[in-house]
C-alpha cells in the first residue's frame, strides 16, 4: 500500500495521525499515532477506537469490475455485483481522505462494499481526482458528477436497477461530495458541475461527512487543514458547500460517532440534517463492516430498497 501523508489528529495536544478522518491514517502506517489512537479510552466502556491497521490488516474483499469513465488513471468506477442474475440494487460510493489522493484512494470503502454486497446490494464506488492529482475545483466535482451521471446510464450493463430509490453513501470528505450530489439538481441549468442530466438523489447518507467547506477553510488545525477546502472551493461556496446549495429533493441522513476527532457530531448538527450518533465508536467504525454504527446504516440502505437482513 503506498505511503501517504499523515494528517494531524488531536489528542489532547496535536498527534500524528489519520485523515479522510482520521481516514488519512491508510495510507499512512504511523504505529505510534495509532498505538496512542488505541489507547484512547471511553470512561464508561473502557474500548479502544478502532485504528486503520484494524481495518486494514484484515483480508481485502475484490470488486467484479472496472468501469473507466475518462482518460485518467483516477477516472474509474468499481463495480461491486451481489451473486444471482439480478437487477439488484446498487448504492453509489464515494470516498474520502481529505480531498487527496495521496491520502485515500476508492479501495479503503472496499470491506463494507464486499458487506453490502454480501447483503443484495450492488456498489457503484467512484474514484476520483483529488486536489493533489489535478482536482479540486473544478476537476473533482466534474469527476464525481460524470462518474455518478454514467450510473443511471450504464448501471443497468452490470445488473442493476438504476431507477429510484437512488441511495449515493460517502465517508468523510466523500460525506461533503454525497451531499454536494443531493444538491447538484438544484444548480442552474447550463452550470458545468450541474451536467445535462445530474443524477436525481433519493437518499444521501453522508458518514462523518466534511460539509461546510466555508467553515473547513478557517480551520488550519484541523485534521485536514484548511488548504484541501480551499482548493475544493476556490470561492465558489454557493456551487460547492452544500449548506450553501439550495435543499435538493434528497433525503440527507448523517451519521456522527460520538467519539470522531475529525467529524464529530457538531458538524452534523451544524449542518443540521438528521443525525444518528453511535457511542464509544469513532471515524475508521462508520467504514468497518462489524461495527454498531455501520449495522445501522447498513440497516437503512437494505430497508430503502425494501430488503430483509437475510443474515440476521
Amino acid at each position: 500500500m503506498k505511503r501517504a501523508i499523515f494528517a494531524g489528529l488531536f489528542l489532547g495536544a496535536m498527534a500524528v495521525a489519520g485523515c479522510a478522518g482520521q481516514a488519512v491514517g491508510p495510507r499512512a502506517a504511523d504505529a505510534a499515532a495509532d498505538a496512542a489512537h488505541a489507547a484512547e479510552m471511553t470512561a464508561d466502556e473502557g474500548k479502544p477506537l478502532m485504528t486503520w491497521k484494524d481495518l486494514l490488516s484484515r483480508p481485502k474483499p475484490m470488486s467484479d469490475a472496472t468501469v473507466r469513465y475518462g482518460a485518467d488513471a483516477l477516472q474509474v468506477v468499481d463495480v461491486w455485483k451481489p451473486a444471482g442474475a439480478g437487477p439488484h440494487p446498487a448504492v453509489v460510493m464515494i470516498h474520502g481522505g481529505c480531498w487527496q489522493t495521496g491520502i485515500a484512494e476508492r479501495d479503503i470503502m472496499n470491506w463494507i462494499a464486499g458487506d453490502l454486497r454480501s447483503h443484495g446490494v450492488g456498489v457503484w464506488n467512484i474514484e476520483y481526482r483529488g486536489v493533489d492529482r489535478g482536482g479540486g475545483y473544478p476537476g473533482t466535482y466534474l469527476d464525481v458528477g460524470t462518474a455518478a451521471d454514467m450510473f443511471a446510464l450504464r448501471g443497468r450493463e452490470y445488473g442493476f436497477k438504476t431507477g429510484a430509490p437512488v441511495v449515493v453513501i460517502g465517508h468523510s470528505a466523500g460525506g461533503h461530495l454525497t451531499l454536494w450530489l443531493a444538491r447538484r439538481w438544484g444548480l442552474a441549468k447550463g452550470d458545468a458541475l450541474r451536467g445535462d442530466k445530474p443524477l436525481k438523489v433519493d437518499l444521501a447518507i453522508s458518514q462523518g461527512g466534511l460539509p461546510d467547506l466555508r467553515a473547513q477553510t478557517t480551520l488550519p488545525d484541523h485534521g485536514c487543514g484548511a488548504e484541501a477546502a480551499v482548493q475544493m472551493a476556490r470561492g465558489e461556496f454557493a456551487r460547492t458547500s452544500p449548506p450553501e446549495m439550495p435543499k435538493g429533493r434528497a433525503r440527507e441522513l448523517q451519521f456522527n460517532n460520538a467519539r470522531d476527532s475529525i467529524a464529530p457530531p457538531s458538524f452534523g448538527a451544524a449542518y443540521g440534517a438528521k443525525m444518528v450518533t453511535t457511542a464509544g465508536e469513532g471515524h475508521a467504525e462508520l467504514i468497518a463492516p462489524d461495527t454498531i454504527s455501520w449495522g445501522k446504516q447498513r440497516a437503512v440502505i437494505l430497508k430503502a430498497f425494501g430488503l430483509k437482513d437475510a443474515k440476521k
